[in-house]
């Protein structure tokens, strides 16, 4: 039976979905910087327009000249996530005046306000600290676990989906399904690296990168180094081509192992009887993969960058709603009281 906030959950999904696509969006046509200050542009509530407040954002930040579209893709992002923020918000607060109801995820909820709430400051640190690629790595990881999150508290609300009969087959299962979401969220945060560092160009050919299985020129210290220093404009990064080099075919790696072990788990799940979740699970990878190739074969076209990071969200909700479907009997108790003692705590 479904409880109260099924819905609610279900078009803040929805709007959380939005605002991951328009951070890509924001990301890859460099707009990460298009107001420098936070949370207002120039010190104004929207773009400034008029020439007297075109002047005043002059006056006010000098060595930045507004430029109205990255202003704008800025703002709208701000926006839509400030939307978001406030739709989490009525979440939490309705499942306080539902916390009598057996079973309702009270400390889901407020655990989803405390991360939307450190998403905002990481907004900030993502304009204060000039697109800081760990900041910027983080930005991104928060806004999929926020997404991930709404997920799981639309799939709880549902209330419909009893976990499957336990066997040892669907503990090995179980099992299986957690270690391919901790591939691919191991991916998705290779992914960030690569952007947040403007290496999605750095190997134009496939399957080899400059000509060669392994390039010469690679250095994975300066790539992965995170200590990068805070203070300079990273808008366009900082590494050399050997360091984007060697984050670049990481990636590549990555994409590898991640494509094994979704084959792996999909002909489980079919073996299951799960052939639904099975063929939603192949369908997002083939999508993503084909979108990866196409990225380094086209040289990143902007509609196909952004589809990468959405169908990217995509994956790792497919895999949620499978973690969910095998989940141990009784653990979303379990599940929920750890994620509201986490949330005390963090007060």
């Amino acid at each position: 039976m479904r409880k109260p906030g099924y819905l609610f959950a279900l078009i803040a999904l929805g709007f959380g979905f939005v605002v991951v696509i328009l951070g890509a969006y924001t990301r890859l046509v460099h707009a990460g910087l298009g107001c420098p200050d936070w949370p207002g542009c120039y010190g104004f509530l929207s773009v400034p327009r008029s020439d007297a407040a075109l002047e005043l954002a002059q006056m006010r930040f000098p060595d930045d000249p507004v430029e109205a579209f990255k202003a704008w893709a800025e703002m709208i992002h701000r926006y839509a996530a400030g939307i978001l923020g406030l739709l989490i918000l009525g979440l939490a607060l309705l499942s306080l005046k539902q916390r009598r109801r057996p079973g309702y995820p009270v400390g889901l909820a407020w655990g989803l306000l405390a991360l939307v709430i450190c998403q905002a400051a990481f907004g900030m640190w993502t304009v204060t600290l000039k697109l800081w690629p760990q900041v910027v790595t983080a930005h991104l990881l928060g806004g999929f676990a926020t997404l991930s999150l709404l997920l799981l508290l639309g799939l709880r609300l549902h209330g419909g989906l009893n976990p499957l009969a336990p066997s040892p087959a669907m503990a090995r299962l179980r099992n299986l399904a957690r270690l391919v979401l901790l591939v691919v969220i191991a991916q998705i945060t290779l992914g960030g690296w690569v952007s947040s560092n403007y290496a999605a160009v750095a190997c134009v050919d496939l399957p080899t990168c400059h000509g060669q299985w392994w390039p010469d020129n690679m250095d994975f210290a300066a790539g992965f180094n995170v200590f990068q220093e805070i203070g300079p404009n990273y808008l366009g990064g900082m590494l050399d081509g050997p360091g984007r080099t060697a984050i670049h075919l990481s990636h590549r790696i990555g994409a590898l192992i991640t494509t094994l072990a979704v084959l792996l788990l999909a002909w489980r799940l079919l073996g299951a009887g799960l052939g639904r979740l099975a063929g939603l699970l192949l369908l997002a990878l083939a999508i993503q993969v084909g979108l990866g190739i196409t990225n380094v074969l086209a040289h990143l076209p902007l509609a196909v960058a952004v589809a990468h990071n959405a169908f990217g969200a995509v994956l790792l909700l497919v895999l949620v709603s499978i973690n969910y479907r095998v989940r141990a009997p009784a653990r979303e108790a379990l599940f929920d009281r750890s994620l509201s003692a986490g949330t005390l705590v963090s007060r």
